[in-house]
């Protein structure tokens, strides 16, 4: 639609992404999302505020998109297998985006960046205005785009070869006469990518070093973790590049990552609120939880990508070509051309695949919790676990949701310390990870025989 060449675009976001996680590590990563976030708010900005102006008022959208069945917040359908209801967006979108916010690597890494829980917690405030900001844009550009074309669909009408190019596709449309304007919106669509990969990358790197590399090598130095911290970056750059074959087999892009977020994240977030919530939770109960969580969830995934669910399920609303000047021989076919790489014929499908395969992608991650969670628990009574000690503070009290708006003793205190006087800190502030000895380990001081204290 834009004219960019799919693998010089995806191969090229892959480079820079790589380039300023290797040299400027978590830093770069989160100053670069700071100014990306400007970006895709203006590129947003501009598709809204055009569109209204091309509809007359947003008023004509929102009137649009509700009698063109766009606007159903009230559908209680509690069937599981239905794709959008409230109460898959409630219950599977509350599982989802806690498995993101609570366990995912990605994040867990900045909230450790931060100086204190309280920074930390502030911080988490401060992205939720960003996220709701961010999904109603998108939202709105959603309807709007709705309204623009409800008489003559772009996909129907074989504008375009696949769902994800219809955003681009209104950009141009309705911004081709302001130069400049349809690149803003390119520039916020790459600045979108570039922050969940680099994120990605910069997280991937940090966990091989500090957990596979440095517990078992611990002659090296922090030079060479340095440099090797490096060299993994690259590595998952690369990585990154290769699996963006993969995305193109996986339909909607939006629902794919939601998929992989539910599949992956839900065993990981019943990982964690098993041993949370559970005193007597074990390392047995936990690892076969969480392997049972996996299979289970991949095995639902993986199912409903092979099968995909029938037109029943997922309710496909109607689109129109009414308006459209073209000839009637170009809306012969109709057929998803990202969903036909999986299909099969209806005779084909196996029992499951109506029902086992046909969840709602929202429920993976609630699925993936569950059942780690309670096979997690079976498994720990069967083999012990109410036998042993638990410390009690690695669980969750009532401390945990009364301090969220407050600072610790340790955080109101402000003491001014005489630098002279004090070379070395007994601690440092709530997170360790900013005691000058670790800030400082480089350098050749607080060494004891050749070694960092």
């Amino acid at each position: 639609v834009t004219g960019f060449d799919l693998w010089g675009a995806v191969v090229a976001t892959g480079v820079v992404c790589t380039f300023y996680c290797t040299l400027g590590g978590l830093k770069a990563v989160v100053w670069t999302d700071v100014f990306q976030v400007g970006i895709m708010i203006a590129g947003f900005s501009s598709v809204i505020i055009r569109a209204v102006v091309v509809q007359e008022g947003i008023g004509r959208i929102v009137n649009d998109s509700y009698y063109g069945g766009r606007l159903n917040f009230w559908d209680f359908d509690p069937n599981p297998l239905q794709r959008h209801t409230f109460w898959t967006i409630l219950i599977g979108g509350t599982f989802t985006w806690t498995s993101i916010y609570g366990i995912n690597q990605s994040q867990v890494q900045r909230y450790i960046a931060c100086k204190s829980r309280f920074h930390a917690k502030m911080s988490l405030y401060i992205n939720l205005l960003g996220l709701w900001a961010i999904l109603a844009c998108a939202a709105l550009c959603g309807l709007a785009l709705y309204s623009i074309y409800k008489d003559c669909d772009p996909w129907m009408a074989k504008q375009v070869s696949a769902l994800d190019q219809l955003m681009p596709y209104l950009v141009l449309d309705i911004l081709h006469d302001f130069p400049g304007m349809p690149g803003l919106f390119v520039a916020s669509a790459y600045s979108g990518t570039l922050s969940t990969v680099s994120s990605s990358i910069n997280a991937l790197a940090a966990v091989t070093v500090e957990d596979l590399i440095r517990p078992y090598f611990r002659s090296l130095s922090e030079k060479k973790l340095s440099w090797i911290s490096m060299g993994m970056s690259l590595f998952y750059g690369g990585v990154c590049i290769g699996m963006a074959a993969l995305a193109s087999l996986l339909g909607a892009l939006l629902q794919a990552a939601l998929s992989i977020f539910g599949m992956v994240g839900g065993p990981l977030l019943g990982l964690f609120a098993l041993g949370i919530l559970c005193s007597f939770a074990n390392g047995i109960g936990a690892f076969v939880g969480l392997v049972t969580g996996f299979v289970i969830s991949l095995w639902v995934g993986i199912g409903s990508q092979i099968y995909p669910p029938l037109p029943e399920r997922t309710k496909p609303l109607p689109l129109s070509t009414a308006g459209c000047n073209i000839s009637s021989e170009n809306l012969m076919t109709t057929e998803n051309p990202l969903t036909t790489v999986f299909n099969t014929p209806t005779a084909e499908r196996p029992a499951l695949a109506d029902n086992w395969y046909s969840l709602s992608y929202l429920y993976f991650s609630t699925l993936g919790t569950l059942i780690t969670v309670v096979v997690g628990i079976i498994i720990s009574l069967l083999t012990g676990g109410l036998k042993q000690n638990t410390d009690r503070k690695f669980l969750l009290t009532k401390e945990d949701f009364l301090s969220n708006f407050s600072r610790s003793k340790s955080e109101t205190k402000v003491e001014v310390l005489d630098s002279k006087r004090f070379t070395v800190a007994a601690e440092g502030t709530d997170n360790p990870a900013f005691s000058h000895i670790e800030m400082d380990v480089a350098s050749d001081k607080n060494k004891v025989n050749g070694l960092h204290i």
